[in-house]
């Protein structure tokens, strides 16, 4: 199913590790590859990929050279990484969440919705206008709260990176100002929040990472702009992928649990903003939303009639990012867990990866939904993940800096915008 799952709506309501708090709102270049920056000198054992990874991509040869840590067998912290549905569950309830004090932006989008940009607070006077920016999508309902998020924030913050959570609308508190959520395949707010982002800084360069739904609408995004994406690369992390796939086995077995949690999390934000459909008609069916017992449920009552679906079948099935990979254009890292319950493996698009010379999929033995718990800040610290992720994401702004043209004046890129609200929290 639209597996726009992130499991970090399983996480208690009041963490101790959550250290924020958040004021309540109404309001190319066209070749196809990067340049590939001088590799230190490693040995052939350094440079191949431990036999306990699988490594595959038509860009396996131009980006492997590049990680520090693949040659390493991946291994789970004992007991926490035996069972996979416990390394998911105790990901999101135990990893500590670090601190981060955030300047909240509202963004109008054409259509009079709301985003929420949620940037660290400071980098404005701290960063040259030049640096690097990472745009952060989280899974269904996260937000800049998730500790995952949070984590890979603070390693690329250290790394001079300039960094944006893209809270979607209704999630991290985005305030939800018409009678439409998002989707899985709604691509609309992601092209104004790059086109915002590009606009206030012009001569930065421009990357993003998205986790589960985030990363399946990301992966969609860069398949959709192709050759005119802005972006000069991108990371997707326990990408569902093929949503009819992932819509199987999220009905099966243990995987209710998660269902139920994350239609609770929806029904939330649902509530919260009741009023805003109440006046609707033609398909929608409001009642069997918000009773919805099941993410299908509620995609069946309001998802899939807000952006013209006849069914949700063909919700699914035309939403999956699988059907993307063979158009994407720019450097793209995937990252799986075989093990993962709600992105199955099985929908990984592994024919299309390796013919496509953008792409590269690195998949763990374990790691369960948004845990992976291994590697070296295990069991409380940043998953296994996040080192990979940066030596992907430095090794292309190196190669990006190299070509990139200076000089421009930048005179006047941070002028207010029109439409958009500040708050500091």
């Amino acid at each position: 199913m639209a597996v726009k799952a992130s499991f970090s709506s399983l996480r208690l309501p009041t963490s101790r590790h959550h250290h924020h708090h958040y004021l309540r709102l109404s309001c190319h270049h066209p070749s196809s590859t990067v340049q590939v920056a001088t590799a230190t000198t490693m040995s052939d054992d350094e440079t191949r990929p431990h036999p306990s990874l699988e490594v595959i991509g038509g860009a396996r040869d131009t980006f492997l050279p590049i990680f520090k840590t693949l040659h390493r067998p991946y291994k789970t912290f004992p007991l926490i990484g035996h069972n996979r549905h416990f390394e998911t569950i105790f990901a999101s309830f135990f990893r500590t969440t670090p601190y981060v004090r955030f300047k909240r932006e509202c963004l109008r989008t054409n259509d009079d919705g709301s985003v929420a940009l949620d940037w660290v607070a400071g980098d404005s006077r701290r960063l040259p206008l030049d640096s690097p920016i990472l745009i952060l999508l989280p899974g269904l309902t996260g937000g800049s709260e998730d500790s995952y998020v949070r984590h890979l924030l603070v390693k690329a913050k250290s790394k001079g990176w300039r960094v944006v959570v893209f809270n979607s609308r209704g999630c991290g508190d985005s305030p939800v100002t018409t009678p439409q959520f998002y989707s899985a395949s709604f691509l609309g707010d992601m092209r104004e929040v790059v086109g915002h982002v590009t606009a206030r800084y012009p001569n930065a360069n421009l990357y993003a990472v998205g986790w589960s739904l985030g990363a399946n609408i990301l992966v969609n995004y860069l398949g959709e702009e192709s050759q005119h994406c802005p972006l000069k690369g991108a990371v997707s992390l326990c990408n569902p992928f093929n949503l009819v796939i992932a819509d199987e086995d999220f009905r099966k077995g243990f995987n209710i649990i998660y269902d139920k949690a994350l239609t609770r999390a929806l029904l939330k934000i649902f509530e919260r903003n009741a009023y805003l459909f109440e006046e609707l008609d033609g398909e929608y069916d409001i009642p069997s939303a918000a009773n919805a017992r099941t993410v299908r449920e509620f995609d069946q009552g309001l998802t899939r009639v807000s952006f013209g679906f006849k069914s949700v079948d063909e919700y699914y099935s035309r939403s999956s990012s699988s059907d993307a990979i063979k158009y994407v254009h720019r450097p793209l890292l995937c990252i799986q867990a075989a093990n993962d319950p709600i992105a199955p493996a099985r929908a990984i698009p592994r024919e299309d990866i390796k013919e496509n010379s953008n792409c590269l999929l690195i998949v763990t033995p374990k790691g369960g939904h948004l845990g992976w718990v291994a590697g070296a800040e295990t069991p409380l610290g940043a998953p296994w993940t996040d080192p990979i992720v940066m030596d992907f994401l430095e090794h292309l702004e190196r190669g990006a800096s190299k070509t990139a043209a200076f000089g421009s004046d930048a005179e006047g890129v941070q002028q207010s915008v029109d439409g958009v609200h500040q708050i500091e929290v």
